[in-house]
């Protein structure tokens, strides 16, 4: 599939970006429509997503660029060049939730009742984008038999965006049918971390472009600790309110 899906002034339109604002407009109706329930109003959403959104995406870049350094220096028109991809997901989550602190802080809102305001509208826009790295034939695993591996320059090779994208949409799911049953404010932005590092860790192995540190895939290290991490905090609160 061609990566362009149509020019526009003579300005090439990539599948990559259309795909991401897709992703980025669906998470956002969502979070607007979750937030109403719990007395949010939709400016304060939309004044989030228009801070949050651009700087997830320089955060996302920054994390690619650091760690694959030794493509990229020297050379500061490659590195803010994104129309060819390289943004790691880690380095996006990681700025939002930054940026999301500091505006609930600023705004007088309650941090972790917007955290799980916008959890399941994260992972929903991670499900939609990465069918940009199949687009892109990009980000995808080692060569394989099984029937529903796709065609990469004559190699048959595992849909590893594929299996991300469907454990996202499932995780997202999830989510949004246990918000009613969460035990504490925060629970769910938890869970999506725990969730979606789990499946992270175990589908990175098959892909063959990580980034790494050193002998280790980064992706694989990052996971590992967001679920002993979390886990650890996930277990130790919830053991909190039931002795409440």
């Amino acid at each position: 599939m061609d990566p362009v899906a149509f020019e526009l002034f003579g300005l090439s339109i990539r599948w990559y970006g259309i795909l991401i604002s897709l992703g980025i407009v669906l998470a956002t109706l969502l979070a607007i429509h979750r937030a109403k329930k719990e007395n949010v109003s939709e400016e304060r959403i939309l004044d989030l997503v228009l801070v949050a959104v651009p700087i997830a995406i320089v955060g996302a870049r920054l994390y690619y660029v650091i760690f694959n350094w030794s493509y990229y220096q020297g050379d500061f028109l490659r590195m803010i060049n994104i129309r060819e991809g390289g943004l790691a997901i880690h380095g996006g989550v990681i700025a939002g939730v930054a940026v999301g602190y500091f505006f609930c802080k600023r705004h007088k809102i309650e941090f972790w009742k917007m955290a799980d305001i916008v959890a399941p509208s994260i992972i929903l826009g991670q499900a939609i984008g990465r069918w940009g790295n199949f687009i892109n034939r990009e980000a995808h695993g080692g060569p394989t038999d099984l029937p529903w591996g796709i065609m990469v320059d004559g190699i048959k090779v595992h849909p590893t965006f594929l299996y991300e994208s469907l454990w996202n949409f499932m995780v997202c799911g999830f989510l949004l049918w246990y918000d009613k049953r969460k035990k504490f404010q925060g629970e769910l932005l938890f869970l999506y971390g725990i969730l979606y590092s789990v499946a992270r860790f175990f589908i990175e192995g098959l892909r063959t472009d990580s980034l790494m540190i050193g002998p280790f895939r980064t992706a694989q290290l990052v996971s590992l600790i967001t679920i002993v991490v979390l886990g650890f905090i996930l277990f130790v609160k919830r053991k909190g309110k039931r002795v409440e």
